[in-house]
Formats: C-alpha cells, structure tokens, sequence
C-alpha cells in the first residue's frame, strides 16, 4: 500500500488528538498537517495544547513542533499540502458542513467526524464491517461538487456504534422493533473528570441531539443504494433514550429486540461471534480481527474491563436473554473516541483506500 499524506483539521480537540495518536505510527498514512481555529494557528502543536492534551500516551514527538495552520483561511495551502484530511473540527453545523464541502470542491477528500453531513444523501455513512458498498455513492457526489477527487465521507455518531453493529447480524430474522437506553461516557462530550468535575457521582438524562441521531442515523446504515444515493430502510422502528454517565470512555447500550422469527439464544451468540466484514477479509491494519464478542459472565461487558478491546475497535456484548415484552434483549458497548469516532475514521479511511477511492 502507497503512503498517504494526511491532514488533521480540528488536531487540538479530544478526537483530533485521538486521531493524532492512532496516526502517528501508522503504515499507510503520515500525519503532514495540523490545522485548528485561528486562536491556535501559527503556534506549534505543543504550544496550541497547552494543559489540553487529554489522552493517556503523549502528544507524538513528530508532531510537537509542528506549526498550527488555521483550518479555514489556510485551507488551500493544506489541501495541496495532503491526500486527503480527517475532520473533527468543532465548529456550529452550517460552518462545518460549509467546510468540508469547501475541502471536497479543492479536491480534498475528507474523512468526517462531524454530524453536518450525515444526512445527506450522497454522502456515504460508512460502519466499516456493515455497509461499505455505500461508498459508491461517492461518484454521485463527485458530480454534484464537479470534482475529479474531493468527496465527503462520515462516520456515524458514537452512540450507535454499541448496538447497530449487535442488531445487524440478527436483521435478517426480521427485527421489526428495537429500543435502546444508551449510557454515555463523557468523553463523548470531550471531557475528562479534571474538566468536568460536575460529572463525579452524576447522572445526567440528557444529551442535546442524541437521541434524534440515534433514531435516525441506523437507518441510513441499514439503507441500500439506488440511483447513486442511499436510501434509508424502513425497518425496524427505533427508539432510543441516551443518558451521561460517569464513565471516562466508552459508551454502553441495553438493547430489547423483537423479531418475526424467533431462534434460540445460541443461534444468535453464534451470528455475533462468526459475523465479520470487508475490513477483516482485507486485513486492514485498524480492523479487530473479531469484530462482535460475547461475554457469558453475569457481569460483563464492563467500560473498565472491555472497552479497550482489540485496541478499543472490537464490540462487547453479553447478557443475552429473553424478554417479557420484546422477544430479546442484551448489553452492548463500544470505545466511542476509538471505534465510536477517531478509531472508526482511520477504519473507514483504510478501506476507501484499499477500494482505490483516495488515489489520485
């Protein structure tokens, strides 16, 4: 695989700085670019982070000299500067979707973090293991943008990543009904316990957004394409309720299911352990050898124990056991700045690779 130069728009935020350690010693893809808002351009990446730096390994050492471009009014020089760029800038939704969009018509082909474009029919939603025919909707939005290159790609929220990726195996059953409570850690809202002290012994049951996103984004996982754009599917009916808990990573999910056909547990535990996808048959470097497991302890899947998991890309699951009002239900949970954002990205970005769509 040829080597690619990367950008990093957004490097001083929690998931840029996951996406910064995933990168750094990477085979296929050389961080060249750091970018961020204007109060951070023109200082090294170690000068713009200050106390920030929030994850647990240090800032890379080849990154922290590197000069802060601004994300917007240098956004020419670093488009011709990389192949390509990881965005998770935290900008208002118009601003960000105006931004990618700009990045794609340069020719810069962005792997996105951000929600400003998931809804948008010709950009492909990409869960690695679960739809990644969706990216030939990509030659649609080419044309759409005019661009030989450029496209926008996104990953989806964090929070359906502990349970779509469990009820996926078992659609084919038919699941006509899921309901999911997510617990939700707070690094999902870019925050540590130093930062958000409020958080110690708390429970908030609210999320701005979240549970509008968790209804609807499945549905475009599950969609098929037609006429070069997704469609989302019509089944199962979802409804979520999405909770902050006082977990540092790692977001977990209780999930009821009912289907019209009804098989016993160990068919299911087996759909889960044997399920894999396009990133396990092409051995891509960020990809859980096993994508799905399952836990038989009482206790388990546990955020402390288990959310690290294969490098934090695998899913955890347990709990199966029938329901009195859904046919099913089971506990879920996914590292959400790891395969729920930065992790899932740089995933996504090795398979659009592998698939020829980040070439010139």
């Amino acid at each position: 695989m040829k080597q690619y130069h990367v950008g990093i728009i957004g490097a001083t935020g929690m998931v840029g700085q996951r996406f910064a350690t995933l990168l750094a010693n990477h085979p296929w893809f050389q961080v060249a670019v750091l970018a961020a808002s204007s109060r951070s351009a023109g200082k090294t990446y170690e000068e713009a982070l200050g106390n920030r730096w929030q994850m647990s390994t240090p800032i890379p050492e080849d990154m922290k000299n590197m000069v802060v471009l601004d994300a917007e009014r240098d956004r020419k020089k670093i488009a011709e500067s990389v192949d390509f760029v990881f965005c998770a800038i935290n900008m208002e939704k118009q601003k960000t979707r105006e931004l990618e969009e700009a990045y794609a018509k340069a020719e810069c082909p962005v792997i996105s973090n951000n929600s400003a474009n998931r809804g948008v029919p010709d950009v492909p939603m990409i869960i690695p293991e679960i739809n990644p025919d969706h990216a030939q909707v990509i030659e649609t939005q080419r044309r759409r943008f005019g661009t030989k290159r450029g496209f926008i790609a996104v990953k989806s929220n964090c929070s359906i990543q502990s349970y779509v990726p469990a009820v996926t195996p078992l659609l084919n059953l038919g699941v006509t009904k899921v309901l999911a409570c997510t617990y939700q850690a707070i690094s999902g809202a870019g925050k540590t316990f130093r930062t958000w002290p409020e958080m110690v012994d708390n429970l908030i049951p609210f999320i701005g957004g979240e549970e509008g996103k968790s209804e609807n984004e499945p549905m475009k996982v599950w969609g098929h394409v037609e006429n070069g754009v997704v469609v989302n599917a019509a089944v199962p009916d979802i409804t979520t309720q999405c909770l902050r808990v006082p977990v540092s990573d790692g977001h977990t999910a209780a999930v009821f299911v009912s289907m019209e056909k009804k098989v016993p547990m160990d068919e299911i535990i087996a759909r889960w352990e044997n399920f894999s996808g396009e990133p396990q048959k092409l051995n891509l470097p960020s990809a859980p050898k096993q994508f799905l497991h399952y836990f038989r302890e009482d206790d388990r899947p546990q955020a402390r124990l288990d959310r690290n998991l294969e490098n934090g890309m695998a899913i955890s699951i347990g709990r199966l056991r029938p329901d009195s009002q859904y046919d099913y239900k089971f506990v879920s949970l996914s590292h959400n700045t790891l395969r729920g954002a930065a992790g899932g990205g740089v995933l996504m970005a090795e398979l659009l690779c592998s698939k020829g769509y980040l070439d010139s």
